[in-house]
C-alpha cells in the first residue's frame, strides 16, 4: 500500500532542529519506497522563496517566544484546500502549535486519519528560560501550554513517541494511543569513515588530547555546568583533557564565564553554531560525547555520535537512560552529579576502543531505513482502521 502523507510543522529550513531533520529524512526514505510526502510549514517571509517547492508549502510566520525553534504561521488556513487535490490519505503533524493545529482541523473537517509526533517536552520548569519576561505572560505560558499540548495529542488518532520512555510518560497523562517510532540516523552521513583530524588541527587541539564533546543548543536544561565541573575535576588528575562544545543558545555566555571561573577556559573550545553538514566531522574530532541533559526525548545527538564510533556518557534519565548501556556503548551517571560524571568520563577514556563497536551497532538499529519501516506500519494500521469504518 502506497501512502500520500501531509506533514505539518511549525519548524522548517533554514532551521535544522530535530523536527526538521527527522521530517526531511522520513520524506526522502518514504519517497524512495514509492510513497509521497508533502510538507506544510511556517517560515520567515525572507526564506519563503528559497525553500518553497512543488511539494513544500510555506506560510510566513513570527517567532514563537516560548519555543524559539518554532514560529507562528499567520495565514495557514487555506492549506486544507490543497489536501483533496493532492489526494492525501494521512495527515501527520510534527508540532502542536499553529501549523499543527491547522493540520488537526484539516484532519477533522476532511476526515483524514491524524498522526501526531511528540518531539519536545513542554512541561519542564527548565523551559522557563524561554518564556517571556512579562510576569503575567510567563505564568500564562507555564500554566497552559502543557494543558494545551495534552488536549492536542488526545485529539490525534495516533501519537508517535520517539522513545519508550516518552511513550510511558504520554500514557501516564492519558494520551493512550501511542506508537514508538524513533527518529532515524542517516548512516551515509554519520559513520566511522568520517575523520576529525583536520578539525582538531584547525581548532589547535593537541594530537594526544582526549576530547570530550558536547553537541546541542546551549540552554539551561542541557545542564552543561555539570560537564564543566566534571572537566575541572578531571583536569586536576590529567593534563590531556579538552572540552569541545558545539552549539549556540541563550546560556552560551553563562557557560563561557563559568569555564573562565573554573580555570578551564584554555582547555575549552566553544565552537558556536555548527552547520548540520559539518556535524559528522565534529563528532569524529571527539573521543566521547557527554550529555548531562535531563531533557532528551530520544537523544538523537547521542545516536549520531555513536554512528561515528563515539561512546556516550549521559545522565541516567529519560531517553538517555533507555539508550545507553553501561560497559557497552557508553556510561550513565546520576543526573546532576558532576563527580559521578567525571568518573564515568575517565572510565570511558581509559578504554574507548572497547566501547566503539557497540556504539556503532546501537546506531545501526536506528537507521533511517529501519525507522521508516516502523512509520509505514503506523500508516498502514491507520488506513486499515479507516477502511473498517
Amino acid at each position: 500500500m502506497h501512502h500520500r502523507i501531509a506533514f505539518y510543522s511549525d519548524s522548517y529550513l533554514p532551521a535544522v532542529d530535530g523536527v526538521v531533520t527527522s521530517m526531511l529524512d522520513f520524506k526522502q526514505e518514504l519517497e524512495r519506497r514509492g510513497h509521497k510526502a508533502y510538507i506544510f510549514a511556517t517560515c520567515r517571509l525572507r526564506d519563503r522563496k528559497k525553500y518553497a517547492a512543488k511539494d513544500v508549502f510555506l506560510y510566513p510566520g513570527l517567532k514563537f517566544r516560548p519555543y524559539p525553534q518554532y514560529s507562528v504561521a499567520l495565514f495557514p488556513y487555506y492549506s486544507s484546500l490543497k489536501l483533496k487535490k493532492l489526494e492525501i490519505d494521512t495527515i501527520h503533524v510534527q508540532t502542536p502549535f499553529t501549523m499543527g493545529f491547522n493540520g488537526l482541523v484539516a484532519a477533522k473537517v476532511g476526515r483524514y486519519p491524524l498522526v501526531g509526533t511528540f518531539h519536545t517536552l513542554v512541561n519542564s520548569k527548565s523551559l522557563s528560560s524561554y518564556y517571556p519576561k512579562n510576569k503575567r505572560l510567563r505564568n500564562f505560558y507555564s500554566k497552559y501550554i502543557w494543558k494545551y499540548v495534552k488536549f492536542f495529542y488526545r485529539k490525534c488518532d495516533m501519537t508517535i513517541a520517539p522513545s519508550q520512555t516518552i511513550a510511558d510518560m504520554l500514557q501516564k497523562n492519558d494520551i493512550m494511543n501511542t506508537a514508538v517510532v524513533p527518529n532515524g540516523i542517516n548512516l551515509r552521513v554519520f559513520n566511522e569513515r568520517v575523520s576529525g583530524r583536520k578539525l582538531r588541527k584547525k581548532l589547535g587541539i593537541g594530537e594526544d588530547d582526549k576530547v570530550i564533546l558536547h553537541v546541542g543548543r546551549l540552554s539551561s536544561e542541557k545542564k552543561v555546568e555539570i560537564l564543566l565541573r566534571a572537566a575541572k575535576l578531571l583536569s586536576k588528575k590529567r593534563r590531556d583533557i579538552h572540552l569541545l562544545i558545539a552549539g549556540g543558545g541563550p546560556a552560551a555566555e553563562t557557560y563561557k564565564h563559568m569555564a573562565r571561573k573554573l580555570g578551564i577556559a584554555a582547555k575549552t573550545t566553544f565552537m558556536g553554531m555548527v552547520p548540520h553538514e559539518e556535524l559528522p566531522e565534529v563528532y569524529a574530532a571527539g573521543d566521547l560525547l557527554c550529555l548531562p541533559s535531563t531533557f532528551e526525548t530520544q537523544g538523537i545527538v547521542s545516536l549520531e555520535a555513536m554512528a561515528v564510533g563515539k561512546p556516550v556518557v549521559g545522565a541516567n534519565f529519560l531517553a538517555l537512560a533507555e539508550l545507553i548501556e553501561n560497559g557497552r556503548n557508553g556510561e550513565k551517571f546520576k543526573p546532576g552529579d558532576y563527580e559521578a560524571c567525571a568518573r564515568k568520563i575517565e572510565k570511558v577514556l581509559n578504554s574507548t576502543d572497547n566501547y566503539r563497536k557497540y556504539a556503532v551497532s546501537t546506531a545501526k538499529n536506528y537507521s533511517v531505513a529501519r525507522v521508516t519501516s516502523r512509520l509505514i506500519r503506523v500508516y498502514d494500521s491507520m488506513a486499515s482502521e479507516q477502511a473498517v469504518y
